[in-house]
């Protein structure tokens, strides 16, 4: 039954128009309704939420899909898009916890890290948020114009984590 659901899933996000979510929902109600506690249903239902805008209804879905046991490609997704959400409502302190979880859990994925970045700079980590962006240039990035000058990029990287860090150590005085 779950490859057949699971196919089912992928047909409808294939189908989905992102400007217009509502058939999507709708598709995917009867599937909740059936398999109220499969994880990758509850992470397909929050998504769609989300990208309706629904950020507040989102979360709960993504967070029941968490604790459900999602695991995988679809797991690392969730985190980045539970994880953006917080921190689009507000609550850029658990959006860091939610995005530091995750890259301990996925520390090689590069949406993750980008997303990240995202919450460090509204959490005000400036420096960081760009060194960490620095960081996956180096890392992941691979032209002929840039390799030449990657370890001056990760050095810089460094010496921009570094300025928040004192910042912060300067303000625990």
């Amino acid at each position: 039954m779950i490859p057949e659901l699971y196919n089912e899933l992928d047909r409808i996000f294939a189908a989905r128009d992102r400007s217009n979510m509502g058939p999507t929902i709708a598709a995917l109600l009867p599937l909740l309704e059936q398999h109220p506690h499969n994880p990758r249903v509850l992470y397909e239902v929050g998504g769609a939420y989300d990208t309706a805008g629904d950020e507040a209804t989102a979360l709960g879905f993504y967070e029941r899909a968490m604790t459900g046991g999602l695991e995988g490609d679809v797991r690392r997704r969730c985190y980045l898009q539970y994880g953006s959400t917080v921190r689009n409502l507000g609550r850029v302190d658990e959006s860091v916890t939610v995005f530091a979880r995750a890259r301990k859990e996925f520390p090689g994925s590069v949406a993750l890290g980008a997303f990240e970045s995202l919450t460090l700079h509204a959490v005000g980590q400036v420096n960081t948020a760009l060194g960490s962006l620095l960081a996956l240039l180096a890392d992941h990035v691979h032209s002929e114009e840039l390799d030449r000058y990657k370890p001056a990029m990760r050095r810089n990287a460094e010496y921009l984590a570094s300025l928040d860090s004192s910042a912060a150590s300067e303000s625990t005085r």
